[in-house]
């Protein structure tokens, strides 16, 4: 794994703008725009090393789904903050109807530098994003750029397979509908669900757009229904199940919840199991699952124990995005006071591998259970947060 600088293309914003990336800049504090896209350098593997790297996620997923099936068969649920008697039932009945369910595609965040084992940061397995850039955009920039080289990322052909594969489990006469949030201002949101509805189409599924805030409830029927007043059986939603399971319409989504079997009127995707992989709270449970795994870093969910002595640790909110509430603790210091009502999972101190004063993580995407990619993120600091930069990779 070497980073590398290189000119950027010529118009390379109007370029991958038109392939799909709407915001290929990110806004600052100081109000300047930068470059989320970033072109000027990139990284290369070798093709061992990406083999290896597909053999490591593949095995994490198969840990993944151990552990969640000892948090379900162990009652596990209060570890992970999920303490409300419906939504644990619901995700109890989701997991052991897992095979009937659609289930799409998920992304492992690693520290990796090329000289060690990757190691597990979390795993976002619920709502991740960053796949726009990480299909397209890297794809014909590494056709352009490299011609005749390859790379990781066989992210299109496999979604495409995985709707084909599972068409069969989605309620038959109805469109799949997709949707985000009208919230998202910057458009990855919107891009990411419109991408994936392409990947549907493509397998041959009838979709349709809409907007979270745009379904309404039909209180005559005790239905969801999308702005034409149709039932909604089928929907992607890029909408975490804590917000869907906790928001004004909680409970008539419990009401209704499809979990395989036709038992309700919405089925989900990605179905409501995937709480127990999307919950920082896993890799606790991963880490007494598989103590010293080499892919694994310590972590707790009641506390740092040893780690503020010895390796220093960060404390990660169960449910945190973008790095928010994040917090880095060296060995030695004070311990920090944290808020009862904000469980977190105290995990070992890994700082992110230095690439040229880059901090670097590789998000390593999973579709239908196996490997299929690469996306590249750098920061400046050692939390990969919003202002994090997308860089491109290839095999040489």
């Amino acid at each position: 794994m070497r980073r590398h600088t290189i000119a950027p293309r010529p118009d390379w914003q109007r370029t991958v703008e038109e392939q799909g990336l709407i915001y290929p800049l990110t806004r600052y504090p100081d109000d300047s725009l930068r470059p989320y896209w970033d072109e000027s350098a990139y990284y290369a593997f070798t093709l061992p090393e990406v083999e290896a790297l597909e053999e490591v996620v593949e095995e994490l997923h198969t840990m993944c789904l151990a552990a969640a099936a000892h948090i379900v068969d162990e009652d596990r649920f209060a570890d992970l903050a999920i303490t409300d008697p419906r939504i644990v039932r619901a995700v109890t009945e989701s997991w052991h109807r897992r095979a009937e369910l659609p289930s799409l595609y998920g992304r492992f965040d690693l520290r990796y530098d090329g000289t060690g084992p990757a190691k597990l940061l979390e795993y976002n397995a619920d709502t991740p994003t960053s796949l726009v850039e990480a299909a397209s955009p890297q794809w014909f920039w590494m056709e352009e750029r490299f011609p005749g080289a390859d790379q990781w990322n066989s992210l299109h052909e496999r979604l495409v397979d995985a709707w084909k594969k599972q068409a069969a489990l989605l309620p038959p006469g109805s469109p799949l509908h997709f949707a985000h949030s009208a919230a998202d201002e910057l458009g990855e949101d919107l891009m990411t669900v419109g991408y994936l509805k392409e990947t549907a189409e493509q397998a041959g599924l009838a979709t349709d757009w809409i907007s979270m805030e745009e379904i309404g409830w039909d209180d005559l029927s005790g239905r969801f229904v999308d702005n034409q007043l149709r039932f909604i059986r089928s929907c992607f939603k890029l909408y975490p199940w804590e917000w869907l399971t906790t928001d004004a319409f909680a409970e008539h989504v419990l009401d209704t919840l499809d979990n395989g079997g036709g038992t309700g009127s919405t089925l989900w995707i990605e179905p409501a199991w995937k709480m127990l992989l999307s919950n920082k709270a896993l890799l606790a449970v991963l880490w007494e699952l598989y103590p010293d795994h080499p892919n694994l870093l310590p972590a707790y969910v009641d506390g740092p124990r040893d780690l503020a002595a010895t390796t220093g640790y960060v404390a990660k909110p169960l449910l945190g995005r973008e790095g928010e509430g994040v917090t880095l603790h060296e060995a030695g210091s004070a311990p920090a006071a944290h808020d009862p009502e904000e469980p977190c999972c105290y995990q070992e101190l890994a700082p992110l591998p230095d690439f040229d004063g880059n901090r670097t993580v590789l998000g390593a995407w999973v579709v239908d259970g196996e490997a299929a990619g690469l996306g590249i993120r750098e920061s400046a600091g050692l939390v990969t947060d919003g202002y994090a930069r997308f860089l491109p990779h290839v095999i040489l």
